[in-house]
């Protein structure tokens, strides 16, 4: 791939145009905010110049309810050789191209499986996909030219591709990332009117629950519209489970000893079921997950702590596998939470209380 056409300039768009820029793609932008074409530009993402011919891959970074339009469009005017779009929902587009009666053996639709709360050319990064799935969803009907050209943008970037048929992959996202979405936004609307003493309880957990709840709300509209029948689905299948989990609480509370003992019985099925299925969340780089052991330490909220512990365990020879944060309410300090392979936790504990770091147990 020597050139490149990417139409939409957010922030997919422009960390596909920044990474293969980085990797001497010449890349042209597109957007139908052209100063936000410009910004990307301005970025190192590529030129707002227009093509002097077809490019060998347009890639349409195009909200789902307009993905088909804009590929229409684009492979009307011969603008490449071959055609990609990054949208989140894959079955859709390709139906909507079908019935207007193209030929889809120049296009493929694909996914990358990463993003930000934030949104926007600013927001965007060159290695956004380092190291993260990407979907790719050939039929028998694309190129084999075409397949290439995605996979060498999927190289470019950096990502992993993952090959998929179209609706299975609306289905998969739809349990990993739509409806969860929905399920943290639920649970941060809680704290939108609670007491001001009680938010001030919050900790790691709610923040870990609610984070993917601060993005675009106009962003998941678009999403969600595009792929509402599966999500719908599964969030009937979690008010279901939420039914049952609100007997359980209540039955919990009553003075009848059976009725307590059910309760509890259904209680703990939840959380036996939410194990099962947390382990089978995958790992370091897409590996089989493993089991961690926490080290926690006692950090004031100051330039360079962050990194004197992690040179202070790289010096005891030991590797951090993951870390957490957990700010104190109202004090300048936090705990630092690292976890490590479990041979490695009293040589990490006795080497950073060695050099003066507090650990928690």
């Amino acid at each position: 791939m020597r050139t490149a056409l990417v139409i939409g300039t957010g922030l997919i768009g422009t960390s596909a145009a920044l990474a293969l820029s980085q990797r001497g793609v010449t890349v042209h932008l597109a957007d139908h905010d052209p100063e936000q074409a410009r910004t990307a530009a301005a970025l190192g993402a590529g030129t707002d110049e227009v093509p002097e011919g077809p490019v060998d891959l347009a890639i349409v970074a195009a909200p789902p309810a307009h993905v088909a339009d804009v590929l229409a469009d684009a492979m009307g005017r011969g603008l490449a050789r071959g055609y990609v779009d990054v949208a989140s929902v894959k079955g859709g587009p390709r139906r909507e191209l079908l019935a207007r009666g193209l030929d889809l053996a120049a296009y493929i639709g694909t996914h990358p499986m990463s993003g930000r709360e934030k949104s926007g050319p600013l927001a965007a990064s060159a290695d956004l996909f380092e190291g993260r799935p990407w979907v790719l969803t050939p039929t028998r009907d694309t190129d084999t030219e075409v397949l290439n050209l995605a996979l060498e943008l999927v190289s470019h970037c950096r990502a992993v591709p993952v090959v998929m048929d179209a609706d299975a992959h609306d289905r998969a996202v739809a349990l990993v990332s739509h409806m969860p979405h929905l399920v943290s936004s639920l649970v941060a609307a809680r704290l939108e009117n609670a007491e001001e003493a009680a938010v001030r309880l919050c900790g790691q957990g709610i923040r870990d629950v609610t984070r993917i709840a601060a993005s675009d709300p106009a962003m998941w509209i678009d999403i969600l519209s595009a792929n509402p029948g599966p999500v719908a689905d599964l969030l009937t299948d979690v008010a279901a489970d939420l039914e049952e989990t609100v007997r359980a609480l209540r039955a919990l509370q009553s003075s009848d000893e059976d009725k307590r003992r059910e309760g509890t019985t259904g209680i703990q099925d939840v959380l036996r079921r939410g194990n099962a299925g947390q382990v089978r969340v995958p790992g370091k780089h897409g590996s089989a997950p493993r089991v961690y052991e926490t080290v926690a330490v006692l950090i004031d909220d100051q330039p360079g702590q962050l990194a004197r512990i992690f040179a202070d365990a790289g010096r005891a020879g030991v590797n951090i596998e993951d870390v957490r944060i957990e700010h104190a309410t109202g004090q300048q300090a936090g705990l630092v939470q690292l976890m490590v392979e479990p041979k490695a936790v009293p040589v990490l504990v006795a080497a950073l209380r060695e050099r003066g770091w507090a650990i928690r147990q």
